[in-house]
């Protein structure tokens, strides 16, 4: 007598669940979100240390003077005078630091931020403090995180 083997559909539909149930939990442990947002964070992280950076080296080379754009402010992220010009954008009601970017030789172009930025604008804020203390924030940072450089 021959008898057939194979799978019964329950079977089958039991080891489908199991591996949607598997499938499930990795991809919350993995939450892609979050990963998502911690990558564009890093980038903002970097982004505002160049910025700061750029701005520094600019005044090392021009007897300690920042770029004259830069304002003075209580905080760095206020919206109506404090963000940061693209390169090449129409730099009105922005801190234009096209200064930086005059023949590459601070930085090849200002950075902007993955998707907190403008027409015109980069995301980015920059001010100093009456001191004369400098702060480069990016306020579009996500999972609640705060990303300011002061030097």
């Amino acid at each position: 007598m021959k008898t057939e083997r194979g799978f019964t559909l329950l079977e089958i539909l039991l080891v489908v669940a199991a591996m949607a149930i598997l499938a499930g939990i990795v991809i919350l442990a993995i939450n892609p979100n979050k990963q998502l947002g911690d990558t564009r964070n890093a980038q903002r992280r970097v982004d505002v240390n160049t910025i700061l950076n750029a701005a520094y080296q600019y005044s090392i080379d021009n007897s300690g003077t920042l770029p004259s754009s830069i304002s003075t402010s209580a905080t760095c992220s206020t919206p109506s005078t404090n963000q940061i010009c693209k390169t090449g954008g129409t730099c009105t009601g922005l801190v234009d630091l096209s200064v930086l970017t005059t023949s590459e030789k601070y930085v090849v172009s200002i950075p902007t931020d993955p998707i907190g930025s403008g027409t015109n604008g980069t995301g980015y804020f920059i001010a100093k403090n009456s001191n004369g203390r400098v702060t480069v924030c990016a306020p579009s940072a996500e999972q609640g995180a705060t990303i300011s450089i002061t030097r």
